[in-house]
């Protein structure tokens, strides 16, 4: 029965409002009767939504809509990952709740969703942002807080409604299983927001700017173009095209060739805990730009062992793989053994890691920005510019 409610309500919000349809198809849903109302929970390195499954059948549909739309916003807004940042939860979770509510028509919001007219009394802007509502709300608390105020932090017992329980969960993992999941919600924010486009719907203007950065591939903090002519020296990989409008002057009948001459390039990529999601995002962008050079590309990333080894596609989203320690040897090894396959080796990384044995003498390191210079990795050694 809830299924059908949940299918229901996915259907309605697609036809409102396409984004957040197609972000909640693309979420597991779980029923839990230890959630006092809805939540989004941790899945593996993922997320879902958890649902209990009394309060949502006992709400009309489009309160269940508001509901759904409500954890979907509290998911993009980050609020998620950015709730260890504040030290008081409980101020946090209202702030975070007067955020997001003002983008839900107020005939969707269950009774008792947070509102600026919750606290009539402290006059609070709007659409300031969590941070904004968070430093108002603490300042009022180190006064005295208002009776209104104060009435919601009385129920706030860590089993409300306000509560956000299930975002406990994300607080107890390690920091790079937490860029980890901060990474895939992006990910899936990012695949929402293609889809939304190629269906003819529009980026809600909320989300707009955000999603934008995501999309947006940062301008080479390198001259790869020039460096890497110098650097690879000859091209190894050919490869024929044919030409239907020019004909063949050996074989009459047969289209033309047009030959051309490539590098195969390896690009190894440090996908160790030390290395950042903002350093992931850099060396996303630098691959790109790599691969506009008229190079191929096949990346392989690597923490302590080789995670995964693919051709580059600019036009699909980047899958991490890894994130425990860091260990060079085993792409140098990767690559020896496919010595005839590729024309140089390039490595991204925060440099942090003893040096390999048998490095080719056409290895590139190339550090990130955020790193500290080092210069004890056997071949050469450059570093990206800050963005």
């Amino acid at each position: 029965m809830i299924q059908d409610k949940l299918a229901r309500a996915c259907k309605s919000l697609i036809l409102r409002e396409p984004f957040y349809g197609l972000f909640l198809i693309g979420l597991n849903k779980k029923i839990r009767k230890d959630v006092p109302t809805a939540g989004v929970s941790k899945q593996g390195i993922g997320i879902q939504l958890s649902i209990n499954p009394d309060f949502f059948m006992g709400l009309p549909e489009e309160h269940q809509i508001g509901l759904l739309k409500h954890e979907l916003l509290h998911v993009s807004f980050g609020h998620l990952m950015m709730r260890e940042m504040y030290s008081n939860k409980k101020l946090f979770n209202i702030a975070a709740d007067l955020e997001i509510n003002q983008y839900i028509d107020s005939n969707m919001l269950p009774e008792g969703g947070l509102t600026l007219d919750s606290f009539p009394e402290l006059k609070l802007p709007r659409k300031a942002g969590t941070k904004v509502y968070y430093n108002l709300l603490e300042q009022e608390c180190e006064d005295n807080p208002c009776p209104s105020l104060q009435s919601i932090l009385d129920q706030m017992d860590g089993d409300s409604q306000y509560d956000h329980k299930t975002w406990e969960e994300f607080e107890e993992l390690a920091e790079a299983d937490k860029k980890l999941v901060q990474r895939q919600i992006e990910h899936q924010i990012k695949e929402t927001a293609d889809q939304t486009i190629k269906r003819k719907g529009s980026i809600p203007g909320e989300l707009a700017e955000m999603i934008e950065k995501l999309q947006t591939i940062l301008p080479p903090s390198f001259d790869w173009k020039g460096y890497l002519r110098r650097f690879v020296g000859n091209s190894v990989f050919t490869f024929t095209k044919k030409l239907r409008r020019k004909f063949n002057k050996r074989y009459i009948d047969n289209p033309g060739l047009k030959i051309k001459h490539k590098n195969h390039i390896l690009i190894g990529v440090d996908t160790s805990g030390s290395v950042n999601t903002e350093e992931l995002k850099h060396f996303m962008s630098e691959m790109h730009h790599v691969q506009k050079t008229g190079h191929q590309i096949t990346v392989v990333q690597c923490d302590t062992g080789i995670t995964d080894i693919s051709p580059f596609n600019k036009n699909k989203d980047w899958n991490i793989k890894g994130r425990g320690g860091t260990e060079f040897q085993p792409v140098i090894d990767h690559f020896n053994e496919k010595r005839g396959r590729y024309t140089a080796l390039v490595y991204l990384t925060d440099g942090e890691c003893g040096a390999p044995e048998n490095c080719p003498k056409n290895t590139l390191w190339v550090l990130s920005a955020q790193s500290t210079w080092t210069d004890h990795l056997p071949g050469k050694t450059i570093q990206l510019n800050t963005q």
